[in-house]
């Protein structure tokens, strides 16, 4: 296993850093694009700069690395890119606006690269669990239906296995999120969520 640096707000480096990779370990079956920020929603309503930093690494960095890996894997014409979105994106709701919304326009990104990318022999699959128990959501009460890292990991090989192009960990969670997405606003914003 190699471990190669990246940051993901350091846009500057996106391009190359992707290339150094193609470059080093030739083409790539797998790509897995699965890193964030939770952040504190109650400084970022408040500081612009605890925002931006949530949207920036969430959003913005997905993007930044996102357009240079997808050049290259349609120019080697075959493979598989896994995002890790989540169900915070799907209705963005009042307990984590800012960080829904970052995964939202993520989300949103990664569908539009599925159509974009849909007859160039490479594949996308969008990741969308629910809470998992990480260290980014370490002291964060845990909502139900939480999963682990290991399910999560579980839930994409057997996704992949099954040529699915959207994964919900756990798989109840399509059929939660269905439900909230079609509620009216006035009875969402009542939700204590």
């Amino acid at each position: 296993m190699h471990a190669v640096p990246f940051d993901a707000t350091d846009f500057g480096s996106h391009e190359q850093f992707v290339a150094s990779a193609f470059d080093r370990f030739g083409d790539f079956d797998l790509v897995l694009v699965a890193f964030g920020v939770l952040g504190d929603q109650t400084r970022a309503e408040h500081d612009p700069a605890a925002a931006l930093e949530i949207v920036q690494t969430n959003y913005t960095g997905t993007v930044s690395v996102s357009v240079p890996l997808a050049e290259r894997m349609r120019a080697q014409g075959h493979g598989t890119i896994v995002f890790l979105s989540s169900v915070a994106g799907e209705r963005v709701r009042r307990s984590n606006f800012v960080y829904g919304s970052s995964k939202a326009g993520a989300d949103g990104f990664y569908q539009g690269l599925a159509a974009a990318l849909a007859s160039s022999g490479v594949d996308v699959v969008i990741v969308r669990p629910g809470f998992v128990h990480t260290k980014m959501t370490a002291g964060v009460k845990a909502a139900p239906m939480s999963v682990s890292a290991d399910d999560v990991a579980e839930a994409v090989v057997r996704g992949l296995g099954r040529g699915r192009s959207v994964i919900w960990v756990p798989p109840a969670m399509r059929y939660v999120m269905s439900a909230l997405r079609h509620l009216p606003t006035v009875v969402f914003r009542r939700l204590p969520i």
